[in-house]
């Protein structure tokens, strides 16, 4: 009787309507299968439990105490996302919702505790030493980004993702997007959350990009013309640049784009690395499947708002083949050190298994091995081979067919869409007003499994930016006042 209601309650969340319908099950499911019994218990082998029950009772203690200079000695002294190794992805296959309590208990302490800081007398401690201390520690414990990769006509998966994450508040300021990921990422970089609920539907995504193909011919210089995919992007994004996109939400989007010549490395465009690029050109590069859609030549608005050529003599091309998932290069950029993946690209099958973090036994470390040992290899024989060749147009084949090799195609949380024929069938199709409508709600669904876990991994760093960000913005009037005292003085 107990699998049989275990087996209808995992059909319940397969097929629920709303997140809340999916929790409720997902609640019930522990409660029969055992595992809110192993959420109750401390001891596991898979994270140090004894350091996270000390760390909770000291954090508790100083807050008895009154004691928001030891909080903020407690925080400093070792603050990071997988202290203990609470982050473990083993620790994630016990439960169909939630972990152990004693570490959901560490992050509510924590975010209390940051609370308390902020909420300190200033006679204790004053208003630059929290500003200090929350500049320095949101620094040293990072944050996480959200990248969307390639995936041609299922790339709209990736709507259904956003769409829950904004729901939920859990949407990362630092968004990456490559090829039909970068669509979205645009959508989102350049709309505000309220914009998002009306821009983000299948009814606004099938209204642009209903004809994002069309056939062009052999004769020409790409298979399909991308009259209609260029006129949607212009249609949504004008000449908006990334500057002037993060003025308005505060959203570091980067989109990524690959050269169409040798000797050039991939581009990550952005508020910081372009600030004048326009963001309709960078999408419409970065889609430029090669032989599918043409190369395309980057624009910018120079000082007096004129578009004017980006990089001039230089076209680029689809962002996923060089730079899918760019997260080392975010990480500089932007100091991030967690990812959440949405993931359509279809060429990421192949590569997914060698990714895995927690392989153990010693057939899965064997393979693991191998497949790590199968890509070394396949990229020497690439580079002996290009080396070898000196025809131009085939070293280029030869070098991008390497840097689709030489990728990671999986994050720290990912979301995948089904591995089905009919979202396979998605790939190279114009969407329909029903398809959209299947994509985004799959999106969706697959993100829900997901949404406790992003939630718990990205509290702490959000908190820290909050109160980081509130800080700021009174050192913005403080150093106002000063200035206005100064010019009333002179």
């Amino acid at each position: 009787m107990a699998n049989k209601r275990l087996s209808e309650l995992e059909n319940v969340m397969k097929t629920a309507e709303c997140y809340a319908d999916y929790k409720d099950a997902a609640h019930a499911h522990d409660e029969l299968s055992g595992a809110s019994e192993w959420k109750a218990k401390d001891a596991c082998k898979d994270y140090d439990y004894r350091e996270i029950r000390k760390r909770v009772q000291r954090i508790k203690q100083a807050k008895l105490s009154n004691d928001a200079t030891g909080l903020m000695y407690i925080l400093h002294e070792g603050l990071h996302g997988n202290l203990g190794n609470i982050a473990a992805s083993s620790l994630n296959c016990h439960a169909k919702i939630g972990t152990k309590h004693l570490i959901e208990e560490f992050i509510k302490q924590v975010c209390e505790s940051l609370d308390f800081i902020y909420q300190a007398d200033e006679n204790e401690i004053d208003f630059y030493e929290k500003l200090s201390f929350f500049d320095e520690t949101a620094h040293a414990f990072g944050s996480s980004c959200l990248m969307l990769s390639g995936g041609a006509g299922l790339g709209f998966f990736h709507g259904g993702v956003i769409r829950c994450l904004v729901e939920h508040d859990l949407l990362p300021d630092v968004i990456s997007g490559a090829s039909a990921g970068a669509i979205i990422a645009a959508l989102v970089g350049t709309s505000t959350n309220d914009e998002l609920k009306h821009i983000l539907t299948p009814d606004v995504i099938y209204a642009k990009f209903r004809e994002w193909r069309l056939w062009n011919g052999f004769s020409k210089n790409s298979l399909f013309d991308s009259t209609n995919l260029e006129n949607a992007l212009i249609e949504l994004f004008d000449v908006t640049t990334f500057e002037e996109a993060y003025k308005k939400t505060g959203r570091h989007v980067t989109i990524t784009v690959s050269p169409a010549e040798l000797h050039q490395h991939s581009r990550l465009l952005n508020a910081k690395t372009s600030p004048n690029a326009i963001i309709s050109q960078a999408v419409r590069a970065s889609c430029a499947i090669p032989i599918v859609f043409s190369a395309v030549q980057l624009k910018a608005k120079d000082q007096a708002g004129d578009i004017v050529p980006y990089i001039p003599n230089r076209r680029f091309a689809d962002g996923s083949i060089m730079a899918d998932l760019p997260f080392k290069r975010l990480a500089r950029l932007y100091g991030v050190n967690h990812s959440i993946v949405s993931q359509t690209n279809p060429i990421s099958t192949l590569f997914r298994a060698r990714d895995k973090r927690d392989t153990s036994g010693f057939l899965g470390l064997s393979l693991r091995h191998a497949a790590k040992l199968a890509k070394i290899n396949s990229i020497y024989a690439f580079d002996m081979l290009e080396s070898a060749i000196n025809n131009r147009a085939t070293k280029l084949g030869i070098h991008k067919i390497r840097s689709i090799i030489d990728q990671q195609y999986v994050g720290d949380i990912n979301i995948l869409p089904d591995p089905t024929l009919a979202n396979f069938l998605h790939i190279g199709s114009n969407p329909s007003k029903q398809s959209l409508d299947e994509l985004f709600k799959h999106g969706e669904r697959t993100t829900w499994p997901q949404i406790d876990l992003i939630e718990r991994n990205t509290i702490i760093s959000t908190t820290l930016r909050k109160y980081l960000k509130l800080l700021k913005e009174r050192e913005a009037l403080i150093l106002g006042r000063h200035h206005e005292l100064k010019v009333v003085n002179s």
